[in-house]
């Protein structure tokens, strides 16, 4: 099992929108806004690294209002 973090920056009075986005994707274990250089972080779970990719770049990255990710993988 692969388990991440996605840190979110998203465009200007749209961090509500994107949040209820997120949390209704597969794979998408936690998802809450925050303050300083990101607007949300989000805990990601897929079974393979390339199930990870899929769901990183594929369908969070492409949501609309998202400017910029950053990606954390973790070693359990």
């Amino acid at each position: 099992m692969e388990k991440g973090y996605v840190l979110i920056g998203c465009e200007l009075g749209h961090e509500n929108e994107v949040l209820t986005r997120l949390r209704e994707i597969k794979g998408v274990k936690m998802a809450t806004i925050t303050y300083g250089d990101y607007d949300i972080v989000v805990e990601v779970e897929a079974p393979s690294e390339a199930q990870m990719d899929k769901l990183v770049t594929k369908i969070i990255r492409q949501l609309p209002n998202i400017r910029s990710t950053t990606t954390v993988g973790v070693i359990c």
